[in-house]
């Protein structure tokens, strides 16, 4: 089980979880809540950094957002350095999966003296990826009208919990390059509610206008950036891009993994997350 934490800084109190040694790596989500029990997308990275999982703004039991502008990936990212000075932290390493790599990216935009290093999976520079036809976001993706209704239904406050984790399933399956790989993550200690707010505002103003991709050649710290073959949701492509942009970045791409290498070729991402060290 991971440490629980609460940190005091001057934008508010953040909720965090810690395990794991070695120097310092930070992870987080744009819209996941995560508790004890950590995330399976974390926990490779504990065997060789003291992981700080950390839950933004609005998610968990960290400091509410007063305005949708606090939600944005530049306020987040004061957010992460106002919780890395308060716990006295020179520099530390920052990973993110799918909508956390693109924060990452953000990251190492806007205040690369405090990292040591970026880790970036599963993700992409531009809002260009939700128009991709292999993503399950794009209107011509056969699963777009399902998405965008569970969606909403996971935003839904009356939403009962057994319908949430019904459609949780069903978004997840998608994600996954097979059943079985789905089945046995469910198996594992697990967390990362979507907070519907945080997720809201990412899908109806951030994504709008992101895009990093003139800006990713003045990224000069370390870069590693992963990519599932199959992924469904930002799919290979661009993370294939990331790495072109990046310069002295370092690509692997899981050749039998959708949206979550982690657990779809455990053994394999292991040696990834080594490979950074």
């Amino acid at each position: 089980m991971w440490k629980q934490g609460f940190i005091e800084t001057e934008r508010g109190i953040f909720e965090y979880f810690t395990a794991g040694q070695g120097s310092p790596l930070a992870i987080a989500h744009l819209y996941m809540a995560f508790d004890e029990r950590g995330s399976l997308s974390a926990n490779p990275f504990t065997g060789h950094y003291k992981v700080y999982l950390i839950n933004t703004r609005g998610a968990g039991h960290s400091v509410q957002a007063e305005n949708e502008n606090q939600l944005s990936m530049k306020e987040v990212i004061k957010d992460l350095e106002a919780i890395r000075s308060a716990l006295r932290i020179d520099k530390w390493a920052f990973a993110g999966h799918s909508t956390g790599g693109m924060l990452a990216l953000q990251y190492a935009i806007e205040a690369p003296d405090a990292l040591t290093k970026i880790i970036a999976g599963c993700t992409a520079a531009s809002k260009e990826y939700a128009a991709h036809k292999n993503s399950i976001y794009c209107s011509e993706n056969k699963h777009f009208s399902r998405i965008v209704e569970i969606m909403e239904l996971l935003n839904n406050p009356d939403t009962k919990l057994e319908e949430r984790q019904k459609l949780g399933h069903e978004w997840a399956l998608m994600s996954y390059y097979s059943e079985d790989k789905l089945m046995e993550a469910k198996k594992r200690p697990n967390s990362g509610r979507t907070v519907g707010e945080n997720l809201d505002h990412f899908r109806k103003v951030e994504v709008k206008n992101y895009d990093l991709r003139n800006q990713l050649n003045n990224i000069n710290i370390p870069a590693y950036i992963y990519a599932g073959r199959y992924d469904a949701q930002c799919p290979v492509e661009f993370g294939v891009e990331i790495a072109e942009l990046i310069s002295h970045s370092q690509l692997i791409v899981f050749e039998e993994s959708n949206h979550n290498p982690f657990i779809e070729e455990e053994e394999k991402f292991k040696a990834f997350v080594r490979m950074t060290v």
